[in-house]
């Protein structure tokens, strides 16, 4: 993600956020994005500081050009007192208004990611509200990010690659952790409840237990 504007309290702010939140963030003023987004690895997210950084060329053109399917994402920043003189250009996906809470500008590029990108990828698995980054090791239920640890991520990106699948405590020991694994079904058990306590609530259920069996993803699970 490249964020374009006058490093001051505020924006460090947001890209603090940003990075809690998973995303790898570079910073640059206005008049140095031209080289970033011309660089060998363009970014897929920009954010523009609308008040410091509007005016710079690289940004104009963006402006002007229609966006493609290798455009980067853009989410404008502007201040309150703009918003009734503002007239977005099409090429944008979002904009936000400040202040505003710093999670909301990563819920935002969340958003619009979700929206500019396929429905599947090889980099990312949707399966309902459920979101599994596979290059970056990120899983997101609806706009919350979820923590987990590494085996928990495994079991879950094995699951949810095989859904409505059903696994017996015996396999997905040999799939997640491996043949030379010496703990017993227990350790499956223990991990699922953990698993379920963080992605799971009133209103989303992924892991069905499928009595004297083992266990298998569904996804519109009551």
């Amino acid at each position: 993600m490249l964020f374009v504007g006058q490093r001051d309290e505020e924006v460090e702010a947001l890209t603090r956020e940003l990075e809690v939140r998973g995303f790898r963030v570079s910073l640059c003023s206005g008049g140095e994005a031209e080289d970033a987004l011309a660089g060998s690895d363009p970014p897929q997210v920009l954010v523009v500081d609308l008040a410091t950084a509007g005016e710079d060329p690289a940004i104009r053109r963006l402006w002007d050009e229609p966006a493609t399917a290798d455009s980067p994402v853009v989410i404008a920043l502007l201040r309150r007192e703009q918003l009734p003189h503002y007239d977005p250009p099409a090429s944008i996906d979002d904009f936000l208004a400040l202040p505003a809470p710093a999670g909301e500008l990563a819920a935002r590029v969340r958003r619009a990611l979700r929206r500019r990108g396929p429905e599947e990828s090889d980099r990312v698995l949707r399966c309902g509200d459920l979101t599994i980054d596979l290059a970056n090791y990120m899983v997101f239920v609806a706009d919350r990010q979820v923590n987990l640890t590494f085996k928990e991520y495994e079991l879950l990106r094995f699951l949810a690659t095989n859904t409505d699948t059903v696994f017996t405590r015996e396999t997905l020991l040999n799939k997640v952790w491996g043949y030379d694994f010496y703990g017993g079904a227990r350790t499956v058990d223990v991990h699922v409840r953990r698993l379920r306590s963080k992605i799971e609530d009133r209103y989303h259920s992924f892991i069905e237990t499928v009595r004297n069996v083992g266990y298998r993803f569904r996804t519109g699970l009551p």
